[in-house]
Protein backbone atom coordinates (compact mmCIF):
# COMPACT_ATOMS: atom_id res chain seq x y z
CA UNK A 1 0.00 0.00 0.00
CA UNK A 2 1.41 3.65 -0.96
CA UNK A 3 1.65 5.91 1.51
CA UNK A 4 -0.57 8.60 -0.44
CA UNK A 5 -3.32 5.85 -0.16
CA UNK A 6 -2.64 4.94 3.21
CA UNK A 7 -2.87 8.53 4.15
CA UNK A 8 -6.25 8.76 2.32
CA UNK A 9 -7.49 5.70 4.20
CA UNK A 10 -6.40 7.44 7.70
CA UNK A 11 -8.20 10.71 6.82
CA UNK A 12 -11.39 8.88 5.59
CA UNK A 13 -11.39 6.83 8.80
CA UNK A 14 -11.27 10.20 10.92
CA UNK A 15 -14.27 11.75 9.09
CA UNK A 16 -16.50 8.92 9.05
CA UNK A 17 -15.71 9.05 13.15
CA UNK A 18 -16.18 12.33 13.31
CA UNK A 19 -19.59 13.08 11.42
CA UNK A 20 -20.73 10.35 13.51
CA UNK A 21 -20.02 11.95 16.35
CA UNK A 22 -22.17 14.61 14.88
CA UNK A 23 -24.87 12.62 13.90
CA UNK A 24 -25.34 11.35 17.03
CA UNK A 25 -25.45 14.82 19.40
CA UNK A 26 -27.58 16.34 16.52
CA UNK A 27 -29.95 13.06 16.38
CA UNK A 28 -30.21 13.18 20.38
CA UNK A 29 -30.59 17.18 20.49
CA UNK A 30 -33.09 17.07 17.56
CA UNK A 31 -35.02 14.01 19.80
CA UNK A 32 -34.90 15.88 22.56
CA UNK A 33 -35.85 19.12 21.29
CA UNK A 34 -39.24 18.06 19.84
CA UNK A 35 -40.18 15.75 22.45
CA UNK A 36 -39.61 18.33 24.86
CA UNK A 37 -40.63 21.43 23.06
CA UNK A 38 -44.75 21.23 23.33
CA UNK A 39 -44.33 21.28 27.12
CA UNK A 40 -42.49 24.47 27.15
CA UNK A 41 -44.04 27.48 28.11
CA UNK A 42 -43.77 30.48 30.40
CA UNK A 43 -46.46 28.82 32.94
CA UNK A 44 -44.29 25.33 33.00
CA UNK A 45 -40.71 28.20 33.97
CA UNK A 46 -42.37 29.58 36.45
CA UNK A 47 -45.12 27.77 38.03
CA UNK A 48 -44.76 24.37 40.73
CA UNK A 49 -45.52 21.03 40.17
CA UNK A 50 -49.14 20.06 40.74
CA UNK A 51 -50.94 16.58 41.33
CA UNK A 52 -49.42 13.56 41.07
CA UNK A 53 -49.28 13.42 37.25
CA UNK A 54 -46.68 16.35 38.27
CA UNK A 55 -48.48 18.93 35.60
CA UNK A 56 -47.77 22.29 36.49
CA UNK A 57 -44.17 23.95 36.11
CA UNK A 58 -40.43 23.30 37.23
CA UNK A 59 -39.55 26.35 38.84
CA UNK A 60 -38.71 24.80 42.52
CA UNK A 61 -36.51 22.57 40.70
CA UNK A 62 -34.72 25.14 38.57
CA UNK A 63 -34.33 27.12 41.95
CA UNK A 64 -32.76 24.42 44.01
CA UNK A 65 -30.57 23.21 41.02
CA UNK A 66 -29.01 26.89 40.39
CA UNK A 67 -28.84 26.74 44.30
CA UNK A 68 -27.19 23.47 44.77
CA UNK A 69 -24.68 24.14 41.60
CA UNK A 70 -23.72 27.75 43.03
CA UNK A 71 -23.30 26.42 46.58
CA UNK A 72 -20.55 24.01 45.10
CA UNK A 73 -18.63 26.64 42.96
CA UNK A 74 -18.42 28.42 46.34
CA UNK A 75 -16.98 25.70 48.78
CA UNK A 76 -14.52 24.51 45.46
CA UNK A 77 -13.13 27.67 44.23
CA UNK A 78 -10.76 28.84 47.00
CA UNK A 79 -9.64 24.99 47.80
CA UNK A 80 -9.02 23.91 44.05
CA UNK A 81 -7.25 27.47 43.35
CA UNK A 82 -5.07 27.57 46.28
CA UNK A 83 -4.52 24.32 45.30
CA UNK A 84 -3.46 24.88 41.97
CA UNK A 85 -1.35 27.46 42.89
CA UNK A 86 0.99 25.70 45.34
CA UNK A 87 1.57 22.47 43.33
CA UNK A 88 2.40 25.06 40.12
CA UNK A 89 4.33 27.87 41.58
CA UNK A 90 5.59 27.06 45.34
CA UNK A 91 5.66 23.03 45.19
CA UNK A 92 9.03 21.42 44.18
CA UNK A 93 8.76 18.32 41.88
CA UNK A 94 8.73 15.25 44.48
CA UNK A 95 7.05 12.39 45.45
CA UNK A 96 4.57 14.32 47.76
CA UNK A 97 3.15 16.34 45.01
CA UNK A 98 3.17 13.35 42.54
CA UNK A 99 0.80 11.92 45.32
CA UNK A 100 -1.05 15.05 45.19
CA UNK A 101 -1.72 14.51 41.80
CA UNK A 102 -2.35 11.16 41.38
CA UNK A 103 -5.11 11.32 44.26
CA UNK A 104 -6.69 14.41 42.26
CA UNK A 105 -6.62 12.22 38.97
CA UNK A 106 -8.31 9.03 41.02
CA UNK A 107 -10.92 11.37 42.60
CA UNK A 108 -11.72 12.50 38.86
CA UNK A 109 -12.37 9.00 38.10
CA UNK A 110 -14.88 8.02 40.51
CA UNK A 111 -18.39 7.07 39.89
CA UNK A 112 -20.83 10.24 40.91
CA UNK A 113 -22.50 7.79 42.88
CA UNK A 114 -19.90 7.28 45.35
CA UNK A 115 -19.75 10.67 46.03
CA UNK A 116 -23.66 10.68 46.73
CA UNK A 117 -23.46 7.71 48.46
CA UNK A 118 -20.06 9.60 50.44
CA UNK A 119 -22.35 12.75 51.08
CA UNK A 120 -25.49 10.51 53.05
CA UNK A 121 -23.10 8.72 54.56
CA UNK A 122 -20.97 11.91 55.97
CA UNK A 123 -22.68 14.87 55.34
CA UNK A 124 -25.97 14.20 56.19
CA UNK A 125 -25.96 11.31 58.38
CA UNK A 126 -22.11 11.82 60.38
CA UNK A 127 -22.25 15.76 60.50
CA UNK A 128 -25.90 16.00 60.60
CA UNK A 129 -26.28 18.94 57.87
CA UNK A 130 -29.70 16.43 56.69
CA UNK A 131 -31.09 16.47 52.81
CA UNK A 132 -30.08 19.94 52.43
CA UNK A 133 -28.19 22.71 49.56
CA UNK A 134 -25.51 22.53 52.07
CA UNK A 135 -24.96 19.00 52.04
CA UNK A 136 -25.63 18.53 48.20
CA UNK A 137 -22.87 21.59 47.75
CA UNK A 138 -20.64 19.46 49.84
CA UNK A 139 -20.87 16.32 47.44
CA UNK A 140 -20.96 18.24 44.43
CA UNK A 141 -18.03 20.53 45.73
CA UNK A 142 -15.76 17.16 46.13
CA UNK A 143 -16.45 16.38 42.47
CA UNK A 144 -15.69 19.34 40.84
CA UNK A 145 -12.26 19.87 42.66
CA UNK A 146 -10.21 17.75 40.69
CA UNK A 147 -11.39 18.74 37.65
CA UNK A 148 -11.45 22.74 38.58
CA UNK A 149 -7.93 21.90 40.25
CA UNK A 150 -6.17 20.06 37.38
CA UNK A 151 -7.31 22.71 34.90
CA UNK A 152 -5.88 25.76 36.97
CA UNK A 153 -2.89 24.33 37.18
CA UNK A 154 -2.29 24.01 33.80
CA UNK A 155 -3.60 27.14 32.83
CA UNK A 156 -0.99 28.64 35.73
CA UNK A 157 1.82 26.80 34.28
CA UNK A 158 0.70 27.58 30.49
CA UNK A 159 1.42 31.40 31.56
CA UNK A 160 5.22 32.60 30.01
CA UNK A 161 8.19 32.37 32.36
CA UNK A 162 8.88 35.75 30.64
CA UNK A 163 5.39 37.59 32.61
CA UNK A 164 7.22 36.22 35.91
CA UNK A 165 10.88 37.26 35.51
CA UNK A 166 9.39 40.73 34.47
CA UNK A 167 7.57 40.83 37.31
CA UNK A 168 10.79 39.80 39.57
CA UNK A 169 13.33 42.33 37.45
CA UNK A 170 10.46 45.71 38.52
CA UNK A 171 10.49 44.34 42.32
CA UNK A 172 7.83 42.14 42.45
CA UNK A 173 8.02 39.54 45.51
CA UNK A 174 6.32 35.80 44.76
CA UNK A 175 2.66 36.18 45.62
CA UNK A 176 2.94 39.80 44.56
CA UNK A 177 3.55 38.04 40.64
CA UNK A 178 1.13 35.21 41.43
CA UNK A 179 -1.39 37.26 42.48
CA UNK A 180 -1.25 40.17 39.95
CA UNK A 181 0.68 38.87 36.57
CA UNK A 182 0.32 35.15 36.56
CA UNK A 183 -3.38 34.28 37.86
CA UNK A 184 -4.50 37.30 35.34
CA UNK A 185 -2.95 35.94 32.68
CA UNK A 186 -4.07 32.38 33.02
CA UNK A 187 -7.57 34.12 34.28
CA UNK A 188 -9.74 32.37 30.84
CA UNK A 189 -8.49 29.24 31.24
CA UNK A 190 -9.36 28.70 34.64
CA UNK A 191 -12.80 30.53 33.90
CA UNK A 192 -13.18 27.93 31.34
CA UNK A 193 -12.46 25.06 33.59
CA UNK A 194 -14.70 26.09 35.98
CA UNK A 195 -17.77 26.57 33.98
CA UNK A 196 -17.00 22.84 32.70
CA UNK A 197 -16.89 21.85 36.03
CA UNK A 198 -20.52 24.07 36.81
CA UNK A 199 -21.98 22.05 34.14
CA UNK A 200 -20.68 18.72 34.72
CA UNK A 201 -21.86 19.67 38.33
CA UNK A 202 -25.47 20.30 36.98
CA UNK A 203 -26.03 17.95 35.09
CA UNK A 204 -25.27 15.37 37.81
CA UNK A 205 -28.35 12.85 39.77
CA UNK A 206 -26.98 10.70 41.94
CA UNK A 207 -25.16 13.35 43.96
CA UNK A 208 -28.03 15.24 44.40
CA UNK A 209 -30.36 13.18 44.89
CA UNK A 210 -28.56 11.20 48.11
CA UNK A 211 -27.64 14.97 49.51
CA UNK A 212 -29.99 17.49 48.51
CA UNK A 213 -33.44 15.26 49.04
CA UNK A 214 -36.27 15.05 46.78
CA UNK A 215 -38.59 17.92 48.10
CA UNK A 216 -40.77 20.05 45.74
CA UNK A 217 -39.87 23.26 47.20
CA UNK A 218 -37.95 26.25 46.28
CA UNK A 219 -34.67 26.35 48.83
CA UNK A 220 -34.09 29.04 50.80
CA UNK A 221 -31.34 28.70 53.26
CA UNK A 222 -28.66 26.29 53.41
CA UNK A 223 -30.71 23.94 55.59
CA UNK A 224 -32.95 23.57 53.39
CA UNK A 225 -34.07 20.71 51.00
CA UNK A 226 -35.02 20.74 47.07
CA UNK A 227 -35.45 18.63 44.07
CA UNK A 228 -32.64 19.47 41.17
CA UNK A 229 -34.54 19.37 37.54
CA UNK A 230 -32.55 15.99 37.16
CA UNK A 231 -33.90 14.16 40.23
CA UNK A 232 -37.12 15.67 39.30
CA UNK A 233 -36.74 14.30 35.25
CA UNK A 234 -35.76 11.19 37.03
CA UNK A 235 -38.59 10.47 38.79
CA UNK A 236 -40.70 11.95 36.00
CA UNK A 237 -39.29 9.05 33.59
CA UNK A 238 -38.91 6.09 35.52
CA UNK A 239 -42.27 6.28 37.48
CA UNK A 240 -43.97 7.37 34.38
CA UNK A 241 -45.65 10.41 36.40
CA UNK A 242 -45.42 12.50 32.99
CA UNK A 243 -43.36 11.80 29.87
CA UNK A 244 -44.51 14.84 28.57
CA UNK A 245 -43.43 17.28 31.44
CA UNK A 246 -40.16 14.76 31.87
CA UNK A 247 -39.01 15.69 28.24
CA UNK A 248 -39.35 19.58 28.94
CA UNK A 249 -37.24 19.25 31.70
CA UNK A 250 -34.64 17.43 29.71
CA UNK A 251 -35.08 20.24 27.14
CA UNK A 252 -34.71 23.11 29.83
CA UNK A 253 -31.27 21.16 31.41
CA UNK A 254 -29.88 20.25 28.19
CA UNK A 255 -29.71 24.14 27.17
CA UNK A 256 -28.41 25.28 30.50
CA UNK A 257 -25.28 22.28 30.18
CA UNK A 258 -25.34 23.56 26.73
CA UNK A 259 -25.14 27.06 27.34
CA UNK A 260 -22.39 26.33 29.89
CA UNK A 261 -20.44 25.00 27.52
CA UNK A 262 -20.74 27.72 24.83
CA UNK A 263 -20.08 30.01 27.44
CA UNK A 264 -16.59 28.04 28.29
CA UNK A 265 -16.13 28.05 24.58
CA UNK A 266 -16.19 32.14 24.06
CA UNK A 267 -13.98 32.41 27.99
CA UNK A 268 -11.33 29.61 25.72
CA UNK A 269 -11.33 31.83 22.68
CA UNK A 270 -10.56 35.28 24.44
CA UNK A 271 -7.19 33.52 25.82
CA UNK A 272 -6.08 33.61 21.60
Amino acid sequence: MSKRLANNIAISVLWVAAASTVFVLAWLLAYVVVKGLPALSWSFVTQWPTGVTASGGIFPTIVATVYVTAVGFVLVIPVAIGAAVYLAEYAASGRFVNVIRFAADSLASVPSIVFGLFGLAFFVYALGFKFSMLSGGLALSLMMLPLVMRTTEEAIRAVPQGYRLGSYGLGGSKWQTVRRVVLPAAAPRIATGIILAMGRAAGETAVVMFTAGMAINAPIFLTDPGRTMTSHLYVLAMEGISVKNAFGTALLLVGMILSFNLFARWMAGRRG
